[in-house]
């Protein structure tokens, strides 16, 4: 059953403050932003998004009037290298705000990145490179990956806006263009101008011989013994819908989205006995980095800060049926707009539908052998996925029927690889092929989890399991305990994993009681992490101090929504987002804070990640503890048994 569907609505209410801006509001924040007399015909849109209402206007709204709709603007003008950011009465029409950002590089643009690769292939000293290198003088055939420039400390990298494109050849224009790195050429282009300012060159090295094409246009043969697997609900899917809010089961949520962060969760609620229950007020991907370990003069300057340079929302894919999402499914759109304010939707960026999870909970009574209890679970998955160059990212929230919250990446795409001299077995990465390697090299993710628990003030409480003291209380030396810590400064919130205490972190609301007189509280139980490799005074650290803490907690602030900073791109580091933010060393304890993880993923390349990896999965959970006075999924109702003689298990 692979047909997309209509979801029918409930009964009206109002647009909810939080969800995105439309394609019509988009529009009218460009035209009354163009009426105003401040856009040239040199500037360039780099993103319009919702400006949130203030939170407690969203939390006493009733589902009647809601606060005005107003947008966000960040623009720059390339004839003046100068960014500004702007907010947008749309009732009003009027432009309420206008300030210039100095000495800023704002994320890249899609239109920017088209021309830059159109530049690079017209110019002539790439060209005489090209032909140098490889002995090809037909440009079309190469490939042209838009590498953010980073900051490297010289005097170019803080004045120019910059792209350090990486090269690829291939066979003919469907061809697999990363199996053959033109190792040795590295352009520079001034974005502003669109110009080639030089070509470095570095060395020849030969073109990786192979091939190795993945599409299914180009694959010999595929493998004969896989059989149908539908996903069929007969009666629909168990949510509803109004715009971009959702009801599924006891949760209540409004989808987010921008050009930059791409998707996020909104004010998640729990109905618990009628009565809604504020869990998370916003949680949101703030910035990621993907630093490479290779020195070498080709790869050092690889790293990535794909949501600040990039924008993750302008790079999200239009999700299929049947390839990127299975069974009944609820798409929706993205509704931005181009560096020329020309109106740009993303058909199906969100998707939206229910899995069944295994088992929920079990048990057999030794009494009653034939008469076991056992509950199937679901979950609802919301996600999106987003092409940054040779990288793929998926990104799904899961919500849980006994109240658990999980936030999962999926980790595809092509390898970045260079190329290697024949004999040559590189230290700092791996040969996927003759002549071909893949660099080592992370990804850190960072999140940002704004908790309202019960209401807005909350504390956050380290957790580590200890030995408790071999005494005349412990004689068989046996006992351990969770020793939990409040956080009350923002110093002393700045935390790393702890294998040996088991470390996790407890969001409570210290005035809201449970049932055994304790504070109500969700649980961060962190995945599979990293830590970075590189120096603390590697240039990429510098812009990306995130790193340095798994875990950081800040009291609310509008204007903190970034953990490298609002300019990571080119930016020269001094601590910008959360380093400098956390150094004023804030109180934290009982107020309205925001918990920020992040976590990292060390890839050291394997051949069976050539020529497409197979996923790679990262994220983390937040269960209830103490939040419900007992397990909230005891009444989801038991599956019907089924009999078949097709059946393969007894």
């Amino acid at each position: 059953m692979l047909e997309p569907i209509q979801i029918s609505s409930r009964k009206s209410t109002s647009l909810h403050p939080l969800e995105p801006l439309g394609a019509e509001e988009v529009r009218r924040a460009v035209e009354i932003l163009r009426r105003s007399g401040k856009v040239t015909p040199t500037t360039r849109f780099v993103s319009v998004a919702l400006r949130e209402p203030a939170k407690g206007s969203v939390h006493g709204w009733d589902g009647g009037a809601k606060p005005p709709r107003e947008a966000s603007a960040v623009l720059f003008d390339n004839a003046a290298n100068a960014c500004y950011e702007a907010d947008v009465a749309l009732a009003a029409g009027e432009v309420s705000s206008w300030r210039h950002v100095p000495g800023v590089q704002p994320t890249m643009t899609i239109d920017e990145q088209v021309e830059c690769e159109q530049a690079v292939l017209a110019s002539p000293a790439f060209r005489e490179a090209l032909k140098a290198h490889t002995g090809v003088d037909d440009a079309s055939l190469v490939m042209v990956d838009i590498w953010s420039a980073g900051n490297y400390g010289t005097e170019e990298d803080r004045t120019r806006r910059l792209a350090r494109p990486l090269c690829f050849l291939r066979t003919d224009p469907t061809d697999n263009g990363y199996v053959r790195p033109i190792e040795g050429l590295r352009p520079v282009v001034d974005l502003n101008t669109m110009e080639v300012i030089r070509i470095e060159d570095h060395g020849r090295w030969p073109l990786p011989p192979g091939e190795a094409n993945y599409a299914a246009s180009r694959m010999p043969r595929f493998r004969d013994d896989i059989r149908p697997l539908e996903i069929v609900q007969p009666e629909g899917p168990s949510f509803e819908v109004e715009g971009y809010q959702v009801a599924w089961q006891k949760w209540k949520f409004v989808i987010g989205f921008n050009a930059r962060e791409g998707l996020t969760l909104n004010h998640l609620r729990y109905v618990d006995d009628d009565r809604e229950r504020s869990v998370l007020y916003r949680g949101s991907l703030t910035e990621m980095v993907v630093p490479y370990g290779d020195p070498g003069e080709t790869q050092r300057r690889k790293n990535a800060f794909d949501v600040g340079e990039y924008g993750m929302g302008m790079c999200a894919n239009s999700l299929e049926l049947g390839c990127d999402c299975l069974g009944l499914i609820r798409y929706f759109d993205a509704h931005l707009c181009d560096s020329r304010g020309e109106p740009l939707t993303i058909k199906n960026a969100v998707c939206m539908h229910e899995e069944d999870y295994g088992i929920l909970w079990k048990h057999t009574d030794r009494r009653l052998p034939d008469a076991p209890e056992v509950r199937r679970s679901r979950r609802l998955v919301v996600s999106s996925i987003s092409t940054v160059e040779n990288y793929e990212y998926g990104f799904f929230w899961y919500l849980y029927q006994d109240g658990t919250i999980q936030f999962e990446i999926k980790l595809t795409g092509i390898l970045s690889m260079g190329a290697a001299h024949p004999g040559e077995s590189p230290k700092f990465g791996v040969l996927v092929a003759p002549q071909l390697y893949a660099p080592n090299h992370q990804h850190f993710f960072n999140m940002r989890l704004d908790f309202d628990l019960d209401g807005v003030d909350n504390t956050v409480m380290q957790v580590d399991v200890v030995p408790d003291a071999i005494d005349e209380d412990n004689l068989f030396e046996n006992a351990f305990f969770a020793k939990a810590t409040p956080l009350k400064t923002e110093i002393q919130a700045r935390s790393r994993l702890n294998l040996e205490t088991a470390r996790t972190w407890k969001i409570v609301n210290p005035s809201v009681k449970n049932h055994v007189g304790e504070p109500v509280g969700y649980k961060l139980l962190p995945g599979d992490n990293s830590v970075p490799y590189a120096s603390p005074n590697a240039w990429w650290r510098r812009r990306a101090r995130f790193v340095d803490n798994h875990v950081w907690v800040t009291p609310y602030s509008p204007d903190e929504r970034y953990g490298a900073g609002d300019y990571p791109n080119q930016s020269s580091g001094d601590g910008d987002g959360l380093l400098r933010w956390t150094d004023q060393d804030r109180p934290i304890e009982d107020a309205d804070v925001v918990l920020w993880y992040t976590f990292g993923h060390t890839h050291i390349p394997r051949p069976e990640d050539y020529p497409v990896m197979p996923a790679a999965y990262i994220g983390f959970t937040l269960k209830p503890v103490g939040f419900f006075p007992a397990n909230p999924a005891n009444d989801v109702p038991p599956s019907a048994k089924k009999a078949s003689e097709k059946s393969c298990c007894h």
